[in-house]
């Protein structure tokens, strides 16, 4: 597979089916092949190749259809093709896989954090040789997602196994079928049918474990006791003795400081005295009675100083009046009362409660005001995690008190907009307990931190317990409740909007085209989603719909919403534009009254705005809730699941199109690429970048993407993932020396030195070499061969450059630093704070981005002068630049002659500045010999006019002696590194050299020659540099420099060069060509590609 497709040996077959692929009307039989980030599909038919490589991040819808044309069909969309594969033996199951890889890239542009730590499963330590064995644990991932979302359980739970079994429940006397589901902490049971029972057991609860007698009416039967002293009887189980002994395995690493519990058979059933005699306390019955009265003990904040930490505001600010005072609603909420400690008593109270549908049933009728904290921790699983977890709020209160982040600047902005029309939030007491519960969240959980929407809901949670039973109630909501609805880009909700748009078209369809044409799905669903109707409704009504959704999950908020579209529908009908429907429908929704509430009327504000001369009738909430039940009960969890999926594939595709589009908007107008080849750019800089998460690549940094930083922030390459980009498109390619060449300009990019780049910085080094006129990019080719760009590796004496450069002048040096091209930021500022390791604070996007608008230009006058080493390579560039050139014989003949003349204008220049040197400092021992021999001093003579003559090489050249003059250079000795190579030798040479002849020209245009071997060819070198003296003792003359206006000149005097420069080179075939390699849609070769193996 690898070698077929030209995977890398990181890549992972996960399974491969045969079915057919349609291009166009013709179906292609063949095999697909899924993989951990691909999606695949090869077929050979008569004589006929097809080969197809989709990426799963690309993927923008995944359905399975059935058409007329395409019966029973799998459709894959991208964002330029659509994809048909049909024929499938069994396209259930792989539908079901295509779908679990989609998701798992989906989490990766989404989150890349949680996507590292969830890929133990798909990527083990040893590597499967079976490739079902990678299917089995992505199968296992799907059934953990299912079983905690079932159950409401801990992230961090894992599903064991499952068997069928029978389980009796005393309250109807019967043997219900289902299954029991077993995990490292609970033993949980669902009924085939859907309403008839769910049971969660926590390991933690339990004492006894034991095998009953078998009978014909009770086969295999288990027997399960628990501290609350229920016994649940389990019965027609396969395999009792290894169910047992599992049990008896998480028995044993259950942490508990109870006593240990018993596993044994009916006569050897040995019951432990210190289980008979637990303290009270420890039992379960009386702690969801009282949720926070056993864990008032594990406070780290005293109780009595802080009423919060015990009791919900409710019960602070509530008057203490009996329910006989309040009448009629006083003897319907003590009826409701009753009627709940009856269904405790039958179907027992706290977590092992019997979950049917007489629960359901009650909840709908309302929980009463003293039962819904405790109701509410049992629904969301929020108990669980609380009672497994002590005093882990109360350190998150201590850790996040006092410091400061723009999460807590968030929370100190929205604290008074919490519902300020309650009087448990018109005082300090509610506030700062809003504000402890906000904070400590937002240090647990720094990806979501803090958004809008979170205050309003944490603060009805707050009236109803305690600080801690609020926070963990917040963590059951943001984490497994609603995923993803409370981070940045609010992905989770607008998954949710996009399911109540397609639900609208299925339940309503008259209705759903009008609400595309107003425009308002979108702003009621965020609205009403987020907030659960807490902000749109009055808080006694919205309550209850806060009560349907613990037990019943996101279903309720969706069958409330078409509930409401579906009452106003006529009035939406006839509504002419989205402020009109906004506001009937808020109107509507201000008078939804909850007639049996026994707390004080708290006026909604929202109401009292728009109240207007004519409000609509009163609408009962109870008849709402009723009527969404009755129209709309179909929906399922498993389909609303199955919905989330599809759009969640739209939702991120769109934001990530978003974030391109940001991104190319923050590219600057004169970078000269074109919006579409920024954007084109911009996919494959992002796929190179994703392909280190998965591709067995040791790009930890480059892998981790924090979504809270700026979107050109948000994806970064390192120096290996930026030579693979460079090679492939770059307009300077110097064959072997490619490599080279971008490491470079990687080093030259990288300001902040931390080794990686961003989109931004990457286009700025493309965009140096494609656009510009010839002295842009020849500045771009000079920086290159100085430091940073130049590592001391690559040149023997770029330490002594570095030196030479810093002593010569500072103000020289300084503009080295501010590179053209690689952004306008402040570099000592970004020096100080490396890209990724924490999220900067704003203010300093704000200073970096007022950089940015000013302008800074760099004239040629601010590059500093480059030794003879740095010269050299550059040389050894430019002879690998041409030679792949179809003029490379006159580009070879142009710069040798260019590069000899500079290496005698160099020996010029350095005896001016010896001369010079020599005037301040009168009595230096070692400048006694003369300053050079006769012929060398001619030859330069006879070469400066020409130089001289360039007004740029001139000023360069005054320049560089003035402040020669004014450091007082000491310049080592001048000629003991002439030899052979004299100017005036190269000169004869170039004079009489034949064109044809087998020269050193024609030696280097074969191409023949490496990078390497070019510093020992005389014609480049030239001068001292080829000497005997220099290459034995391995030194160059450090005193010997050239400008860039001279080599500039000098380019400039040999038209082949300028035309080389000047010549237009498009990115977009190049772009065209990348994307090929990176999604290999090209016909599959027979060879096997660099890097894949079989």
């Amino acid at each position: 597979m690898r070698k077929q497709f030209g995977m890398p040996e990181g890549e992972k077959l996960v399974n491969y089916y045969s079915c057919s692929y349609w291009k166009g009307r013709v179906p292609r039989q063949g095999w697909l092949y899924l993989t951990v980030n691909h999606l695949c599909f090869y077929s050979f038919l008569l004589g006929k190749e097809v080969s197809l490589v989709v990426q799963w991040v690309d993927i923008t819808r995944l359905e399975k259809n059935a058409t007329l044309l395409f019966p029973e069909s799998i459709r894959v969309d991208t964002r330029n093709q659509e994809l048909f594969f049909s024929m499938f033996l069994n396209i259930g199951e792989t539908f079901k896989l295509m779908e679990q890889l989609a998701n798992l890239a989906m989490r990766q542009l989404l989150d890349s954090e949680g996507f590292l730590e969830d890929k133990i499963l798909p990527r083990p330590v040893r590597p499967h040789r079976n490739i079902s064995a990678l299917k089995r644990d992505l199968d296992a991932r799907a059934k953990n997602e299912c079983y905690r979302a079932t159950f409401r359980l801990p992230r961090d739970e894992r599903l064991d196994g499952h068997t069928s079994c029978t389980l009796w429940t005393p309250f109807n006397k019967l043997h219900i079928p289902g299954q029991m589901f077993i995990s490292n902490n609970y033993i949980c049971f669902a009924s085939k049918e859907e309403d008839a029972c769910h049971l969660i057991i926590p390991l933690r609860e339990v004492t006894i474990v034991e095998k009953a007698d078998s009978s014909s009416v009770l086969p295999s039967p288990l027997s399960i006791s628990t501290k609350s002293k229920m016994t649940f009887l389990f019965a027609n189980l396969k395999d009792r003795d290894f169910l047992v002994q599992r049990i008896s395995d998480f028995l044993q690493k259950t942490p508990s400081k109870q006593p240990g519990s018993i596993v044994g058979s009916r006569k050897a059933s040995v019951v432990d005295p210190s289980t008979e005699s637990s303290p009270a306390p420890q039992e379960v019955p009386e702690q969801p009675a009282s949720p926070a009265s056993p864990l008032s003990s594990r406070q780290s904040f005293c109780a009595q100083e802080v009423p919060t930490a015990s009791q919900g505001l409710l019960k602070l600010f509530q008057k203490n009046s009996p329910m006989e005072d309040l009448g009629a609603k006083g003897a319907k909420e003590k009826m409701k009362e009753e009627s709940w400690h009856i269904h405790f008593f039958e179907y027992g109270r706290g977590v092992c409660m019997y979950r049917t549908a007489k629960t359901r049933a009650l909840v709908l009728k309302g929980i009463p005001e003293s039962l819904r904290g405790e109701l509410w921790l049992l629904f969301s699983g929020a108990w669980n995690e609380m009672v497994t977890h002590p005093g882990y709020y109360a350190e998150l209160v201590e850790k996040s008190t006092g410091k400061y982040s723009l999460a807590t600047e968030e929370i100190e902005r929205d604290l008074h907009r919490s519902m300020p029309e309650h009087p448990a939030f018109q005082n300090e007491l509610g506030i700062a307990a809003l504000r402890r519960v906000l904070t400590a969240y937002a240090f647990r959980n720094p990806t979501i931190g803090y958004c809008q929407a979170m205050n309003i809901v944490t603060s009805v949670l707050l009236l109803y317990g305690s600080e801690e039973e609020a926070f963990w109630l917040l963590v059951a909501l943001c984490e497994r409740m609603l995923p993803d609805y409370y981070n940045t880009r609010v992905v989770g909700a607008l998954v949710d909007q996009g399911i109540f748009e397609e639900l609208t078209r299925d339940f309503l369809p008259q209705l759903s085209e009008k609400m595309q044409d107003l425009g308002v799905i979108s702003s009621i669903s965020l609205s009403w989603f987020l907030t659960l109707f807490l902000s749109v409704m009055p808080f006694e009504s919205a309550v209850v719909i806060v009560d349907c959704f613990f037990y019943e999950g996101i279903k309720v908020i969706l069958q409330v919403a078409l509930a409401v579209l579906d009452a106003n529908m006529e009035q939406l009908l006839g509504c002419s534009d989205e402020g009109e429907a906004m506001t009937m429908l808020g109107r509507y929704l201000d008078n939804v009254v909850n007639k049996q509430s026994v707390s004080p009327p708290i006026p909604h504000l929202h109401a009292l705005l728009t109240s207007g001369d004519d409000p609509p009738a009163e609408v009962d909430i109870f008849e709402l809730l009723k009527v969404s039940y009755e129209k709309f009960s179909s929906l399922r969890a498993e389909d609303i699941e199955q919905m989330r999926f599809k759009q969640r594939l739209k939702v991120i595709q769109s934001l990530e199109d978003t974030a391109k589009r940001s991104v190319v908007r923050a590219i600057p107008v004169d970078i000269g690429f074109s919006i579409e080849e920024l954007e084109d750019l911009y996919m494959v800089f992002k796929a190179k970048h994703l392909a280190s998460q998965y591709w067995g690549c040791s790009h930890t940094v480059a892998g981790r993407r924090d979504p809270s930083l700026p979107y050109l922030e948000q994806y970064r390459i390192d120096a290996s993932q930026f030579r693979e980009l460079f090679a492939s498109l770059t307009p300077w390619a110097c064959g072997s020396h490619t490599p080279v060449l971008a490491g470079r300009m990687f080093r030259l990019l990288d300001k902040n030195k931390d080794s990686l780049i961003n989109f931004k910085e990457f286009v700025t080094g493309m965009s140096g070499m494609y656009h510009g006129d010839l002295t842009e990019k020849l500045k771009v080719l000079y920086k290159l061969h100085l430091p940073p760009a130049l590592s001391p590796e690559e040149a023997e004496s770029a330490l002594e450059a570095a030196h030479y450069f810093t002593g010569d002048s500072s103000s020289e040096a300084l503009p080295q630093e501010e590179q053209e091209g690689s952004g306008s930021e402040d570099v000592q500022e970004k020096r100080g704070e490396e890209k990724g390791t924490s999220s900067p604070d704003y203010r300093h996007y704000l200073r970096m981005w007022a950089k940015e608008k000013e302008a800074q230009k760099e004239t040629i006058k601010d590059l500093p002068k480059m030794n003879q080493e740095q010269f050299i390579e550059l040389c050894k560039t430019l002879y690998n630049m041409f030679s792949e050139d179809p003029m490379e014989q006159d580009l070879y003949h142009a710069i040798a002659t260019v590069a000899s003349l500079l290496l005698r204008i160099g020996e010029v220049g350095k005896k001016f500045s010896v001369r010079i040197g020599r005037k301040p400092r009168d009595c230096a021992t070692e400048e006694d010999e003369p300053p050079a021999p006769g012929p060398h001093h001619d030859a330069a003579r006879e070469l400066q006019p020409p130089a001289a003559g360039d007004p740029q090489a001139k000023a360069g050249g005054d320049t560089h002696l003035g402040k020669a003059l004014q450091e007082g250079q000491v310049v080592v000795e001048g000629d003991s590194s002439e030899g052979q190579g004299s100017p005036s030798q190269l000169l004869s040479d170039d004079e009489t050299k034949d064109d044809m002849s087998m020269s050193s020209y024609s030696v280097v245009s074969t191409g023949s020659l490496q990078c390497e071997d070019l510093t020992d060819d005389t014609v480049l070198v030239g001068g001292e540099a080829c000497s005997p003296t220099a290459r034995i003792g391995g030194t160059v003359d450090t005193d010997w420099c050239i400008s860039f206006e001279q080599i500039l000149a000098s380019i400039l005097t040999e038209s082949v060069l300028v035309n080389f420069f000047e010549k237009r080179v498009d990115i977009g075939l190049k772009i065209k060509d990348q994307k090929k390699v990176e999604r290999q849609f090209s016909t599959a070769s027979d060879h096997e590609q660099p890097g894949a193996s079989g």
